[in-house]
């Protein structure tokens, strides 16, 4: 029976209801429309949560991060150094380190993983190239990821803004610090925690791609 079968008979009187009157009957129709209600709700939430996207529609999307390492005084100032960009399901597409034009005053290893080697590395390429390579990726792309305006400013990228889904910007993930009902953007650590079940970032390990 379809559900749509199932909702003419659940508003459908019972043959010994017809011509019964009053109150009691009144409450009755109350009760099945309630229930219809209900049901068609629970219905529609079952579909939406066993509805898969598509492998076309998976296809357009690419999740990118970045790593940097310090230059100038104390290493404050920040230089693109790791970049990697990963499909829908979690493969790896691009995972290059960068070699950096600059004196590195810090290379962040406990937070980037990246050390001296890696950028001296056959793995490493140029600035240029980097940029050439993830621009022509990400064209026509819906780009994913926590704080991209940082990633995009590193590799010196546009991005439409309706093609980019930032989790740090999503509103339903960011939460009121203060009093003044103002959002802030939460934590990828814990963002992830939250959702996935699934921990990163851990002290004491290497925070890279």
């Amino acid at each position: 029976m379809t559900w749509r079968q199932t909702r003419i008979s659940m508003f459908r009187s019972p043959k010994s209801s017809q011509g019964r009157t009053g109150p009691h009957n009144r409450n009755r129709k109350s009760k099945r429309r309630s229930t219809g209600r209900s049901r068609k709700g629970q219905n529609h939430q079952l579909q939406r949560n066993n509805l898969q996207p598509s492998p076309e529609e998976q296809s357009k999307y690419l999740a990118l991060d970045c790593e940097m390492v310090g230059i100038g005084t104390d290493g404050l100032q920040s230089a693109l150094a790791r970049v990697v960009v990963i499909d829908w399901s979690g493969s790896i597409l691009l995972d290059k380190f960068v070699r950096v034009d600059q004196p590195i005053t810090d290379y962040r290893t406990f937070v980037s993983g990246i050390t001296a080697q890696d950028l001296q590395s056959d793995n490493a390429i140029t600035y240029d190239e980097c940029r050439g390579l993830v621009a022509t990726m990400l064209r026509g792309k819906i780009l994913v990821g926590h704080a991209l305006k940082n990633d995009l400013a590193a590799l010196g990228i546009h991005h439409p803004w309706q093609d980019t889904r930032d989790t740090a910007k999503y509103e339903p993930f960011m939460k009121t610090r203060f009093d003044d009902g103002v959002l802030w953007p939460r934590k990828l650590r814990d963002l992830v925690k939250e959702r996935l079940g699934r921990d990163i970032q851990v002290a004491g390990r290497w925070h890279s791609p």
